[in-house]
């Protein structure tokens, strides 16, 4: 390990047996029995070489699945990381082995300090303690002396905002209470390594900003940071580095703009694009056009927008319903959702399209991200899970457009991404009215 280097990470893999249950089976009492009392030879076999790999029972057979394989990295002190990938690279596999929640099953992992992590809402707490026991739970679990938790909980309990609830059980707190508590239990111990998962999504805008910017300090201690979202802007604004997973292996390491660059690059290569769903249903590709019908990455303050969905379905599915999300640096913009508007497809069937035209881009020049998910008629189980799918950026003069102000230049890539049209009225009887002109008029 270099000598600066916290985590390193060498041959690194993860591997699952996946099982499949017999439809309206169970297992009897006797079952049971029966194979926790042949589980202790099963996993002597196996230490000895001469036995199949045990599942998360300890039962072998199933097929076999490498959740990561040969990944290789090394992090330094004060280094700030994203992880970026699609749903089921390895991203969170790689955090809880990180974590030590689970362990690797080839390849070994170092690391020097101490590790904090927000992996999900609620990570290490106990529902029936009050938000001031986990306090002092989750601390001693990181190996802060009581009074070392005492110095911090005030600064802890402030940054959560949970004040009036300290002493209420947090099996009744919001998923909103329970993440900033968290958070602010994870930021604020002072760990060599913090690392965190996408669970900062279920805070509100004003809240991420908050954990941006408390990691933007972690770091400037000389503290390492490890961070996976699906929010490219925040990765872009916080990350001086990052690693791209694919498949469970490292497709990319190195500066965060090149590495989102080449993720940019894979999501818009349409032979590459497969997204796996459920009830043998897959996406084979996604693309954006522009008013033109043109394929494109760029698109116009003003202009049109259009998301066509190649799909592929090998048996029929009613009446399922489809959602699209625009997410700035700051989180949703705005989206188009069938559940809503009613407007869905009454049943899928072989190879087709589907597009969503969105007609007027309000949109203040930046980088964006298209998420994508679909449900089953039912409203239950998911058709394909929420997630990525392209990025695409809104370009335009801010003058032209008619920001005129002497900060607009500085400020809007801050700015609230969806600007409405709207008037100002001033005391003096002037009135100023904006609008971001369509570019097809």
């Amino acid at each position: 390990m270099q000598k600066d280097a916290v985590i390193r990470v060498q041959n690194l893999g993860k591997s699952y047996r996946l099982r499949r249950k017999e439809s309206g089976g169970y297992t009897a009492l006797r079952d049971v029995i029966a194979q926790a009392a042949v589980a202790p030879w099963r996993r002597i076999r196996r230490a000895l070489g001469r036995g199949p790999a045990l599942d998360a029972d300890g039962v072998g057979g199933g097929e076999e699945f490498w959740a990561l394989r040969g990944v290789d990295f090394e992090i330094e002190k004060g280094e700030v990381v994203g992880i970026i990938g699609r749903n089921g690279a390895g991203k969170s596999t790689l955090l809880k082995i990180l974590s030590r929640i689970t362990e690797p099953t080839e390849g070994r992992v170092e690391l020097r300090g101490r590790v904090a992590s927000l992996l999900e809402v609620g990570t290490g707490f106990h529902p029936e303690l009050s938000g001031r026991e986990n306090i002092f739970l989750n601390g001693a679990i990181l190996g802060m002396s009581r009074a070392e938790i005492r110095r911090k909980f005030d600064e802890i309990v402030a940054f959560a905002e949970v004040e009036k609830f300290l002493d209420t059980p947090v099996k009744h707190y919001s998923s909103g209470m329970y993440v900033r508590l968290a958070f602010a239990v994870a930021a604020h111990l002072e760990p060599e390594v913090l690392i965190i998962d996408e669970v900062l999504a279920v805070g509100d805008a004003e809240f991420q900003k908050k954990c941006s910017g408390r990691m933007g300090e972690v770091a400037r201690e000389g503290r390492t940071v490890f961070f996976v979202s699906h929010n490219l802007g925040a990765v872009r604004s916080l990350c001086s580095r990052c690693i791209y997973l694919r498949g469970g292996a490292v497709a990319m390491d190195g500066p965060t703009e090149a590495v989102l660059e080449a993720y940019d690059n894979d999501i818009h290569a349409l032979d590459q694009t497969v997204i796996r769903g459920i009830e043998s249903f897959s996406v084979r590709g996604v693309r954006l056009l522009d008013e033109a019908q043109i394929p494109s990455v760029r698109f116009r303050a003003g202009g049109s927008l259009t998301v066509e969905v190649e799909y592929e379905a090998q048996m029929r599915i009613v009446a399922p319903y489809f959602w699209l999300e625009v997410h700035s640096m700051h989180g949703p913009a705005f989206g188009a959702c069938m559940l809503f508007d009613g407007f869905r497809p009454g049943f899928l069937e072989g190879r087709g399209r589907l597009r969503c035209t969105f007609h007027y881009l309000q949109l203040m020049p930046n980088q964006y991200t298209l998420r994508m998910g679909a449900r089953l008629g039912d409203g239950v189980r998911l058709l394909m899970d929420s997630q990525d799918v392209a990025f695409f950026n809104v370009t335009g003069d801010l003058n032209r457009m008619g920001f005129v102000g002497e900060a607009a230049a500085v400020l809007s890539a801050d700015a609230a991404p969806v600007v409405l049209p709207y008037t100002w009225s001033l005391p003096d009887g002037r009135a100023g009215s904006f609008e971001i002109p369509r570019t097809n008029e």
